[in-house]
């Protein structure tokens, strides 16, 4: 029985989403929301991966571009593009941060042990953010640690969604 319990409590659930031809996941305890794509207001002066600021529920919400922040090739937002709402933590602080992603795919029950730690075998910034990778069903699916999703946007930015 106590085995039982202990495999339990080292599972966790992951939202996977698409970019371009691979999967991405995401502890679905950071997840505070997922809602189709309505633009954004542009702010001046920002990163190019950060797209602007959508307004909500009352909050200002820094929304980033994946692609561009992984340096993927750029494709035109559909039907199936999505803003995927995380909740990060920034120096001690809680923040909320859009994500922009082609689709989403999948919720998937991991254990932990089971995530292979990131290998460093991309040189691109997404290597930054990647915590590791896992075979499911086939496929791999590169692990993110959303913390590090808002290290590139501007203080100003997080200062002003913190206010908000």
């Amino acid at each position: 029985m106590t085995q039982i319990l202990e495999q339990k409590e080292n599972d966790r659930e992951f939202l996977t989403f698409i970019l371009g031809t691979e999967e991405y996941g995401v502890d679905i305890l950071t997840v505070e929301g997922i809602q189709g794509w309505t633009g954004v207001t542009r702010v001046p002066s920002t990163p190019e991966f950060m797209l602007g600021v959508i307004n909500l529920r009352g909050a200002i919400v820094p929304i980033i571009d994946l692609r561009m922040k992984f340096d993927l090739a750029s494709a035109d937002f559909n039907s199936t593009t999505v803003v995927v709402v995380l909740r990060t933590e920034v120096e001690g602080k809680v923040q909320i941060l859009g994500a922009v992603v082609d689709a989403i795919s999948e919720v998937y029950k991991l254990d932990l042990g089971t995530i292979q730690t990131n290998p460093e075998l991309t040189t691109t910034q997404a290597q930054d953010v990647v915590t590791g990778l896992i075979s499911i069903e086939e496929k791999m699916v590169i692990i993110l640690d959303t913390n590090l999703l808002m290290q590139d946007v501007p203080i100003p930015l997080v200062e002003m969604e913190a206010a908000a």
